[in-house]
């Protein structure tokens, strides 16, 4: 059992649909000029096996939304719920187990470890979580291109080679909730179109969520449901 399944447990609840329930968000941070806010109240829900398109412009909040949702800053207000768990009930330590052991996130920036080849950051973080599949891997390596580039280091790639081993360590657990920022604005657009593919054939497969922030309708056309972040609320796109 894991250890959002024991919190579940202890609440009284169960992991039940949807899989990750976002209520009444808030968050502001200081400047000189006074609070910012940032989210004012941003309410979404995610199915298993459903993805969702985060549209919005720069500096309109996307990446404080995800980060919020993976526990990674805390909120304001509201409440975040992943699998009957509330989030904000968490210590710092719990919160980061959640993370390692049901999201997985790609962030703009790769935060490759240096002297770990492309196999070796690929399988990173499952080997952490102790959720390391062979075949998934193998598979991970194939689709995302680097097959016979294996013992490679993260020097020796392009930054589009770099963010598809990011994204590849991301999807290497096999997560409950993937989260992306942008995933696939270093690469070209074959290989963006293919990163989508497969992110999009592991929700399917394994019965997770999918959040993108993404500046491209083009590609948030592709996902199941898009919303637009303005104003710090979500609205219609």
């Amino acid at each position: 059992m894991t250890l959002i399944d024991r919190k579940a447990e202890q609440s009284g609840t169960r992991p039940a649909s949807p899989l990750l329930a976002v209520s009444g968000l808030r968050k502001s941070y200081a400047t000189p000029q006074g609070a910012l806010a940032v989210l004012k109240g941003v309410d979404l829900s995610l199915e298993a096996g459903q993805s969702l398109a985060l549209l919005g412009e720069s500096g309109s909040g996307k990446s404080t939304l995800l980060h919020l949702i993976a526990g990674l800053d805390e909120v304001d207000a509201g409440e975040i719920v992943l699998e009957g768990v509330r989030l904000a009930g968490l210590a710092e330590g719990e919160r980061a187990a959640v993370r390692r052991e049901r999201i997985g996130i790609v962030f703009q920036q790769f935060n490759l470890i240096p002297s770990l080849t492309v196999a070796d950051n690929l399988a990173f973080q499952a080997r952490v979580a102790g959720r390391f599949d062979a075949a998934w891997h193998d598979e991970l390596l194939d689709r995302l291109g680097f097959s016979g580039l294996e013992a490679r280091y993260p020097e020796q790639l392009s930054g589009g080679q770099q963010q598809r081993v990011a994204i590849g360590r991301a999807l290497a657990v096999k997560p409950r909730l993937l989260l992306a920022d942008e995933p696939t604005g270093n690469l070209d657009e074959a290989t963006g179109d293919e990163v989508l593919r497969l992110a999009l054939d592991l929700v399917v497969r394994s019965g997770s969520a999918f959040l993108m922030a993404t500046h491209s309708t083009r590609l948030a056309a592709r996902l199941d449901r898009q919303v637009r972040l303005a104003s710090g609320v979500l609205v219609a796109p």
